[in-house]
């Protein structure tokens, strides 16, 4: 059923730490919908997160620590609110599963903020390897290394975070690996996590996937490492006629370009600067203005936490 917007929706945003102010901005500059109401315990006279459930907003958008997504999600859903969350949406598949459950039970819309795929760059290279100028992709290797580590306690709280680099990180990485080729099963996983920070999660790990196209996908994410610059950002798609890239320049977290390798030959497909940050979220807010229905898109947030259940068990069990 669809469940129509007469007017401009409007939000009620749960926290309101770096990412959630410039998700909040995002919207408001979008003009897709009005911010109408705020949660933060830092924030002097903004409301509770109950408050938040009883208020007249249509929608709730989530930015609190991990361990808080789930519950909260859920609890807005069944009070009839779509929701936006942060990623994860939830600590593991398990989580994450009764979140979009919850969605659909609800005939809600719910949104995750997969970042990267609004890039130009990957998007770029997402044509580029579902229109098959590349080939058959038979490979890819996909990085994220932080020169720093999260800056709140609770990341390293595997209670609370879920894990370390790899749910923090890592999680981008498999999502759009899957996303690029267009979600394949993952017949097998092998991972190593490593743990040198003398906290209780990881913060440097390695996987590899096994697809049933029989393609191998590998992943690389790690805190702290010692890079030469600020942050190593990548994901390249080896196919049988040629390759196609997407990475950082300059070590920045937010300049990207995308390439097209043919051999030797390497042609620029995108330039930096494409203001991606707040796409997920606009985009979100542009199908709230029409409808608050379930969109099962979504489901493919269940398939990635369950890829990330199995990089931890593999690593765990080395």
């Amino acid at each position: 059923m669809t469940v129509a917007v007469a007017t401009k929706p409007r939000l009620a945003f749960a926290g309101l730490g770096w990412i959630g102010r410039h998700r909040m901005n995002a919207v408001e500059q979008s003009k897709l919908a009005d911010v109408a109401y705020v949660c933060d315990p830092l924030v002097a006279g903004s409301l509770t997160f109950d408050e938040l459930l009883a208020c007249d907003a249509d929608a709730i958008v989530i930015a609190t620590p991990s361990a808080m997504h789930a519950e909260q999600a859920v609890a807005a859903l069944e009070r009839g609110k779509a929701v936006f969350c942060q990623k994860p949406l939830g600590r593991d598949a398990a989580e994450t599963r009764r979140v979009v459950e919850a969605a659909r039970a609800n005939d809600r819309l719910l949104g995750c903020d997969f970042s990267y795929r609004y890039t130009e760059g990957m998007r770029a290279v997402r044509r580029l390897v579902a229109s098959k100028s590349i080939g058959e992709v038979y490979a890819a290797d996909l990085v994220f290394h932080n020169a720093y580590g999260p800056d709140k306690p609770w990341f390293y709280d595997p209670l609370l975070s879920g894990g370390g680099c790899v749910i923090d990180l890592g999680i981008h990485l498999a999502d759009l690996a899957l996303w690029t080729l267009d979600f394949p099963r993952v017949t097998r996983v092998d991972a190593r996590l490593l743990h040198h920070g003398g906290h209780g999660v990881e913060d440097y790990a390695t996987a590899q996937l096994d697809l049933d196209s029989g393609a191998t996908v590998r992943l690389a994410c790690s805190w702290n490492v010692s890079a030469g610059r600020e942050c190593v950002i990548g994901a390249t798609f080896y196919g049988t006629g040629g390759a196609a890239a997407f990475h950082n320049v300059n070590g920045s977290f937010y300049d990207f370009v995308a390439e097209h390798y043919d051999k030797t030959k390497s042609t620029r497909l995108t330039e930096p600067g494409d203001g991606w940050g707040g796409r997920a979220i606009v985009d979100w807010a542009d199908r709230l203005s029409v409808s608050r229905a379930f969109d099962p898109e979504i489901e493919h947030a269940v398939t990635v936490a369950e890829v990330l259940d199995q990089i931890y068990r593999a690593g765990r069990d080395r």
